[in-house]
């Protein structure tokens, strides 16, 4: 093969295996066999997606790379059958079909030969003649087989549009039959009905699709795209003027004019909403997308409400049993928590917040009881499974998340308990409330019924919900609820250098800097300006120091948090590095590799999104207990329950051995480290060092450098959110 020879070739072969494949734009790296060739030979090109043991007709021309050497250019390609009984065999054991994997795929080889892939298409029946193979396993080979030449032609539809193809297959569960029809007819649809697929590839195939740039159909789309992106970035609303500049920057579009009439049209027929008057009487008016608008209205009228009924309550009573219960248990009880208590047993609705070590545990503990000691029904709640389960432990309760509570059903995606069929309880206490968004508070206030009483408790100076809106902070805004404020440190607490931390960056004071080796504290920091020093401390603290030190379970007890996602420091990076140490590659480990990400049975991985027909929610921390490659799910253990992921919906998961600060809201965890760099600085708040601090119960390992230590506590809000409850409060 000569250098530089740019004549077109044809090559027909088998892939012996994948080396490399992205999944954003299909680019591949594949080892090729040719017959009659000892050696396999590399090809590289854009593929939707070929298996080990697929069979190809490639067109291109040979390059010569200047590390890697001779190289066949792909240029365009087609599936052939493979021709071989060892190319069939490979073919059908590579996990392209459901129910077939490495051994089963032996077996029907073995039995069938090269007429193999003829009896699966026309007489499948057949297959029961294979020891192993049941007439219920026959029927999912056959299903996958047919789903699979129809996901083939959604793949050829996409990469045609130049689309990552790795979308077919959650397009072709989404849509079936009428996948491509509906994606050519309504691109833009995919954008929200497909996790994972967001405007940028919808307008891509709808540009390829001969849709023009100020086509209407194209504005409507960007501007409810727009308030859609905002309210990922927690806002609730976006300022007309504000929709419009970043809905024309998304577009590509210099004049508003039609833009703005896109908006009115959209707003006239009901599409989305606006308030014509917010808290500022200069500031422009509101755009919201429905469900927020309606949610804020909701949460409003329902709290105003509530907080006018009036509950009966002896408050003489309240304080003999108060002297009787701290007599009794031999605790004490500040004024503060005393007067918060007093303030709960008389309220329908009320929050109590405080900052770590103030004694909000010790004050719930005593309000639980004392409301069962008034024979009230005390009903448990919290936004995810590990604060519930951290609220029944400190409470000797039962507590469920807030989705077991409503009782959510899949069916109908909805919550069963509303205002028709609200929560049978005297009493809803729902524990790490600063982690409400609208919507959930919504769904939440809405099942309170007239004569039941709602305590909200959390920490107001943590970071807000991960979902639109700053609910808890917003009520105490407002003044339309009565608020009690834990202020008072402990002094067993105040001997956590983690808690005095905590309190000095909330009153703008530097965090006090112990290095490890210096003295006995739970606090530390050590220095490191390199992001890839920072990275080999973080790991060496993972897997070598704490667990030397300390005794921890490096995957189980160890935490590590970010502040952002990208970047060397960033959770992608360190994710990458943190599963090569504590979960190496083993031959008792299944592993699933798809583009540059293996899944490996062992590793902690991450729920990314509400997924509410599996019942795991974003945040949500699991272990992978088993791979089966034959039937291609993956089950994942979290806390109580294992639950099954097909192949289709595992971009859900992502590894969790290092999440960000945002996504470990409501837990705990005995040791935390916290990568500290300005490789962050867009991201570093007061808010979310407070919230990482906080989230350690025993030890906290701060690595990088003071000027990012700064960065944040100066920065008192990461970013400033759009919310109106506290406008609906006061209206």
């Amino acid at each position: 093969m000569e250098s530089g020879v740019q004549a077109q070739q044809t090559l027909t072969g088998s892939v012996e295996r994948i080396t490399y494949h992205n999944d954003q734009n299909g680019y591949t790296v594949l080892r090729f066999l040719i017959p009659g060739h000892a050696e396999p030979v590399t090809v590289t090109g854009n593929f939707s997606a070929v298996s080990p043991g697929e069979s190809l007709r490639l067109t291109g021309f040979w390059t010569t790379h200047p590390q890697y050497g001779d190289q066949f250019k792909a240029a365009d390609y087609q599936v052939t059958r493979p021709a071989t009984v060892a190319g069939i065999q490979k073919y059908l054991g590579s996990g392209l079909i459901k129910g077939v994997g490495p051994v089963t795929a032996r077996r029907i080889v073995e039995h069938f030969g090269e007429q193999t892939l003829d009896i699966i298409e026309s007489d499948i029946s057949r297959l029961v003649e294979v020891r192993g193979v049941s007439g219920k396993r026959i029927e999912l080979i056959q299903k996958t087989w047919q789903e699979q030449r129809a996901v083939k032609d959604v793949m050829i539809f996409l990469q045609s549009h130049g689309v990552s193809t790795h979308f077919a297959v959650k397009i072709y569960k989404q849509y079936n039959n009428d996948s491509i029809p509906i994606v050519e007819k309504t691109p833009y649809r995919l954008a929200a009905d497909i996790y994972g697929v967001g405007f940028r590839t919808a307008d891509q195939i709808a540009r390829n699709l001969g849709i023009r740039a100020d086509a209407e159909e194209r504005l409507r789309a960007g501007l409810q795209h727009v308030l859609g992106e905002a309210t990922e970035q927690g806002h609730c609303y976006l300022p007309r003027r504000e929709l419009l500049r970043r809905a024309a920057e998304t577009l590509g579009v210099e004049d508003q004019t039609r833009l703005a009439a896109s908006l009115d049209a959209l707003l006239n027929e009901g599409l989305l909403k606006i308030e014509e008057e917010p808290d500022d009487p200069l500031a422009d008016v509101a755009i919201y997308l429905p469900p927020l608008w309606q949610s804020e209205r909701a949460i409003a009228r329902r709290v105003k409400m509530l907080a006018e009924a009036p509950v009966r309550v002896d408050a003489k009573r309240v304080d003999t049993w108060l002297d009787r219960f701290i007599e009794t248990k031999g605790i004490q009880l500040s004024d503060e928590q005393r007067a918060a208590i007093r303030l709960a047993a008389g309220s329908r609705v009320m929050v109590l917040t405080g900052g770590p070590g103030c004694g909000k545990t010790t004050a719930l503990r005593a309000l639980v009881a004392l409301f069962h000691a008034m024979r009230k029904r005390v009903l448990l709640a919290s936004p995810t499974g590990r604060a519930a389960q951290r609220l029944s432990e400190v409470t000797g309760e039962e507590a469920k998340t807030l989705h077991r509570t409503l009782e959510f059903d899949p069916s109908r995606m909805g919550f069963k308990r509303d205002e028709t069929s609200p929560l049978e309880a005297d009493v809803i206490i729902v524990d790490e409330a600063s982690m409400l968004d609208v919507v959930l508070a919504n769904y939440l206030i809405k099942a309170v019924a007239a004569h039941s009483q709602l305590i909200l408790v959390g920490d107001v100076d943590q970071l807000p919900s991960v979902g639109p809106g700053t609910v808890l902070r917003d009520l105490i805004d407002s003044r339309a609820v009565p608020v009690a404020r834990l202020t008072r440190v402990f002094r067993q607490a105040a001997e956590s250098l983690i808690i005095q931390n905590a309190h000095r960056l909330n009153r703008g004071e530097f965090p006090a800097l112990v290095k490890p080796g210096t003295g006995q504290t739970d606090c530390y920091f050590i220095a490191a300006e390199e992001p890839h020093e920072v990275a080999d401390l973080i790991v060496k603290s993972v897997a070598v120091a704490l667990p030397k030190r300390f005794g921890y379970d490096p995957v189980n007890d160890i935490q590590v948090l970010a502040p952002m996602n990208r970047g060397q420091v960033g959770t992608n990076s360190l994710n990458a590095l943190l599963q090569q140490h504590l979960n190496p590659p083993g031959e008792r480990k299944p592993e699933y590799a798809r583009g540059n990400r293996t899944l490996r049975v062992g590793d902690k991985v991450i729920q990314r999104v509400n997924n509410y027909k599996l019942e795991v929610f974003n945040g949500d921390l699991g272990r992978i207990e088993w791979i089966d490659l034959e039937d291609q799910m993956i089950a994942v253990r979290f806390a109580d329950r294992i639950v099954n992921y097909d192949y289709a919906d595992i971009l859900e998961l992502g590894h969790g051995f290092a999440i960000s600060c945002h996504k470990s809201q409501g837990s705990e965890y005995p040791a935390v480290v916290i990568p500290l760099h300005m490789q962050h600085f867009m991201m570093l708040s007061r808010n979310l060092l407070y919230t990482a601090l906080t989230r350690a119960k025993k030890t906290v390992v701060m690595i990088g450098t003071t000027k990012a230590i700064g960065a944040a506590m100066n920065n008192l809000e990461a970013v400033h959110r759009f919310t109106g409850l506290v406008r609906e409060l006061r209206a």
